[in-house]
């Protein structure tokens, strides 16, 4: 191998070590920013609530998409309830709060 020569001045050299330096300093700085223990807690508590959020997020559209279905089958485009729906359902509800009524009463005694 060939041997160069440095042509820089000791000045230079030192100007260059100086920068250098500076910039391991705020290399340095950095790392023990990410590594810092409050820094990793808080990194995975914005992780946890970003997946938090996108699930609930997600979770209130499939709701919000149930109940629309739901209430289509119920109410027509005009907002008329659908009484051929409605009434036997009602039936059914008043039917069984009658008979959760008549069985608790029977416990009761």
């Amino acid at each position: 191998m060939a041997e160069t020569s440095d042509t820089r001045t000791p000045a230079q050299i030192e100007a260059d070590i100086r920068r250098r330096r500076e910039v391991l300093a705020e290399t340095l700085d950095e790392i023990g920013v990410r590594v810092h223990p409050k820094t990793i807690v808080g990194d995975a508590r914005a992780k946890v609530v970003s997946n938090i959020d996108h699930t609930l997020g997600r979770a209130y559209v499939q709701a919000n998409r149930v109940v629309s279905d739901v209430r289509a089958q119920f109410v027509d485009e005009e907002g008329a309830p659908r009484l051929e729906r409605v009434v036997p359902v009602a039936v059914l509800l008043v039917g069984v709060v009658g008979l959760l009524t008549v069985g608790t009463r029977r416990r009761k005694r």
